[in-house]
């Protein structure tokens, strides 16, 4: 008997051990820096990181609209799809996929991008009150990104037709049916930015 009672404690050790082992996990995961920081932004409104130096490589298309009304009018995560489904088939036909272009931002202000094989420098200047950040290529291009921030992702958000400008501009090549497709749509979607989502290397 006290062996049988013995053996059924050490199983009722073993899976609150088990229990406990997985909630710490659960935990772990639920205050890792980026999820605390995630959640700080959506109670505050704010971004809590704005350091951006580092190498920030191409995750994918960005889509964002100005306000929850204009998202609901536009008929909410389906638009925003469909624009990141035609984003991917400009940004795939110009030599840019995943992992195929990069910015690296400095702390006194110079930037390096690389993409579709070219390297090109330019300067930046961020504005954390607004979020904003001013691209100079040269005397070539400049542009304004809205900027959404944590230590591990970023978004860069354009107005539709100056985030094509940009990318005509890395890649220097173009594909006119995409463009014209891409700014139709864009047009359809007033109040949208569009841009890159990029990921900490």
């Amino acid at each position: 008997m006290k062996r049988m009672n013995l053996s059924i404690v050490l199983l009722v050790a073993t899976a609150l051990l088990t229990s406990l082992n997985s909630q710490a996990q659960s935990l772990q995961d639920l205050l890792n820096k980026e999820n605390v920081e995630k959640a700080i932004n959506a109670l505050t409104g704010k971004n809590t990181t704005t350091d951006l130096t580092g190498t920030w490589v191409y995750a994918g298309p960005a889509v964002e609209f100005e306000s929850d009304n204009l998202l609901a009018k536009a008929g909410g995560s389906v638009a925003s799809s469909t624009v990141e489904s035609k984003m991917n088939e400009y940004l795939a036909k110009v030599g840019i996929k995943e992992g195929e272009m990069s910015f690296t931002f400095n702390a006194d202000s110079p930037f390096t991008s690389n993409a579709a094989g070219r390297q090109l420098q330019g300067t930046y200047s961020y504005q954390p009150e607004s979020k904003t950040m001013q691209l100079k290529f040269s005397r070539l291009l400049n542009l304004n990104a809205q900027v959404n921030c944590t230590s591990t992702q970023m978004d860069l958000l354009f107005k539709s037709d100056k985030l094509l400008a940009l990318i005509t501009y890395l890649s220097k090549k173009s594909s006119n049916r995409t463009l014209k497709s891409i700014s139709s749509l864009a047009e359809n979607y007033n109040g949208m930015m569009t841009g890159l989502s990029l990921k900490k290397q």
